[in-house]
């Protein structure tokens, strides 16, 4: 244990946000430095517990009261082995986590729980900083090939997990650049796409192919992967966005989070010289109250939006766990991100139990304002509030309401078909179907994370890519080493 009277002595910290007036001039992570004294007192507020319900609160069964105990004692090094024992990439989840083992902290029963999350992330960088990060290739080959669809956290982890098992691993993308959403749908302020790069570098180390710009299924057909590899685990993510229709959707600047934001990375990757989708000097409203939503609202604020409304159709969530939601489940909370600290420090706000009724426009086609109207809800389905009726000024539009499941047709309608039975081959839900061992209704092809899932959390991603590693190498080798989390019928909702 740390420090026995570690979480009587340390209430909660967290490493200070850059001034706002400051981080939104610029596109860097928005924390300044954590003095490793102060990573030293957090980690100390664990309790190492009789039975520490952290455990299982993360989908990856992350060690933490021993890599906590560790950070304390200064034994670093030896707390990223653990780490990296259940996590192959801490440095994404440490940033973009919502941090459900947090929710799960036994000393969150009746206090404020431990910064886990914090810890996470100062040991990875501390990591990568000493040069403890290196490549693992595999100390022998067996020969079979994999191919892996989609270059997600899923999709990473399923790769680096097979390539180590010594298999020929290749990963597709469609896009130009690998990463999925991290890479073009996270904002470079969330979390800079150095982290990405140096962890593609490791894979391409160890002997993980990557192909980019290939859209399999159009560029390269099912048939063809199939007879080029002996797996092919499907991990291409939950891209089917959810969509608003209703009067005036088609009108030029009313866009989907995931067609404005990637724009804004490329700007940064320096592929393209500005967005052609800029907020500057326009009146920004962002519909979806989530993650994404916050992320609409940081990048518009920095490409210098006049204004910046967030709509929410649900009511404003409490600040402390309601009795519907008690310990140790995920409660849904108030939140205030970096993006809400820098709405509200500028001209924007925050707009809760709102629905949309039309979209507005000019005689040339483009938004110029939204009618919204009140709503009580959920309970009596959304009813309008009669006399709220309003309009709001909006030059730009972004719908960030998440994602309905993975994109039909293409790559997953071939391999339908292949089902036999094409129904068979996806779940009530739309989803790809699994059985226990994340094995679809064709032999040989797998499915992990959002693809199979439904839209769901980064960390719940990177523990299905693992867990549908072992399958894979099971399926080829008859035996694994590799770890396996929960099974995929294990769905709770966070």
């Amino acid at each position: 244990m740390a420090d026995p009277k570690g979480f009587l002595k340390h209430g909660r910290e967290l490493p200070a946000r850059r001034p706002v007036d400051v981080r939104i001039r610029d596109w860097r992570e928005v924390y300044e430095d954590f003095p490793r004294p102060a990573v030293a007192q957090q980690a100390a507020r664990c309790m190492d517990c009789g039975i520490p319900f952290c455990h299982n609160g993360c989908p990856l069964g992350n060690l933490i009261p021993e890599w906590n105990d560790l950070v304390f004692r200064d034994d670093w090094r030896e707390a990223i082995e653990r780490l990296h024992a259940t996590n192959n990439f801490p440095e994404f989840t440490g940033r973009l986590c919502p941090a459900p083992c947090e929710a799960a902290c036994v000393l969150g029963i009746n206090s404020d729980p431990v910064a886990i999350k914090r810890v996470e992330v100062e040991i990875i960088d501390r990591a990568f900083a000493e040069g403890w990060v290196t490549p693992q290739p595999p100390s022998e080959r067996t020969g079979r090939r994999v191919a892996v669809v989609g270059s997600g956290p899923a999709g990473l982890a399923a790769a680096q997990q097979l390539t180590r098992a010594g298999h020929d691993v290749t990963v597709f993308e469609r896009a130009d650049r690998i990463g999925g959403l991290l890479r073009y749908g996270i904002p470079e302020f969330k979390m800079e796409k150095r982290h990405i790069d140096r962890r593609v570098e490791q894979m391409e180390a160890e002997g993980t192919r990557f192909r980019t710009s290939v859209n399999v299924g159009v560029d390269v057909t099912v048939a063809e992967l199939r007879a080029e590899f002996d797996a092919i685990v499907l991990a291409g993510g939950a891209t089917a966005w959810r969509d608003l229709p209703m009067p005036g959707r088609d009108l030029g600047g009313v866009l989907q989070a995931m067609e404005y934001l990637p724009h804004a990375n490329r700007v940064q990757q320096g592929d393209i010289a500005e967005s052609p989708h800029s907020a500057e000097g326009k009146h920004v409203v962002v519909i979806g109250g989530g993650d994404t939503g916050a992320d609409c609202i940081g990048t518009a604020i920095r490409q210098g939006a006049a204004s910046v409304t967030q709509l929410e159709i649900m009511p404003r969530p409490p600040e402390s766990r309601p009795g519907t939601q008690p310990w140790p489940t995920y409660p849904m909370l108030f939140k205030m991100e970096s993006a809400h600290e820098e709405l509200e420090a500028g001209a924007g706000d925050r707009v809760y139990a709102v629905s949309t009724q039309e979209f507005v426009g000019d005689a040339e086609g483009n938004i110029t304002a939204l009618r919204v109207v009140d709503v009580e809800g959920p309970a009596t389905g959304f009813t309008p509030i009669p006399g709220t009726e309003r309009e709001i000024p909006a030059g730009l539009v972004t719908l960030a309401m998440g994602f309905v499941g993975p994109e039909k047709g293409g790559l997953l309608g071939d391999l339908a078909e292949l089902a036999g039975d094409p129904a068979s081959f996806f779940d009530a839900r739309g989803n790809v179907a699994r059985g226990r061992s994340y094995e679809t209704a064709v032999d040989g092809v797998f499915a992990a994370g959002d693809m199979g899932r439904g839209q769901s959390l980064i960390v719940w991603a990177i523990a299905e890519g693992r867990s549908a590693a072992a399958a894979v190498d099971r399926y080829l080798s008859g035996v694994t080493a590799l770890p396996v989390a929960i099974p995929p019928t294990a769905r709770p909702l966070v």
